[in-house]
């Protein structure tokens, strides 16, 4: 009877601890997956990253593209204003061709061309 009940003490123990292994295993699995989850989450939060610096590289190179712009579109409209007020009050440079084509000579100069330079 004391053998009866070891084996069952013995039969329990044994039926504990495949049910303890295999929550460890389920768990382990579990921790598993967890972990390759986070894993994932860490590259993908590492795309992103590049993806805003990328995007803030953008945006800084376009604005300043904008203010180049705006330089140059402002240089553009004075340079014009002086050049007008420069034109219209003393014309410095005129060129003036004859009626003819300009022509290499010998030498490799250009001949045929007139340039009158008044002051």
């Amino acid at each position: 009877m004391q053998q009866q009940q070891a084996q069952r003490t013995a039969d329990q123990a044994e039926q504990k601890a495949r049910a303890l292994r295999a929550q460890a295993s389920d768990a382990q699995s579990t921790a598993d997956r967890a972990q390759e989850n986070a894993r994932t989450l860490r590259v993908q939060s590492e795309q992103a990253q590049g993806e805003a610096s990328g995007a803030r590289m953008d945006l800084a190179a376009m604005r300043s593209m904008d203010t180049v712009q705006s330089q140059f579109n402002q240089w553009r409209a004075e340079l014009a204003s002086a050049l007008g007020t420069a034109e219209t009050s003393s014309p410095s440079v005129s060129t003036a061709a004859t009626g003819s084509q300009p022509v290499l000579n010998a030498d490799g100069q250009t001949t045929g061309t007139l340039l009158s330079v008044t002051a």
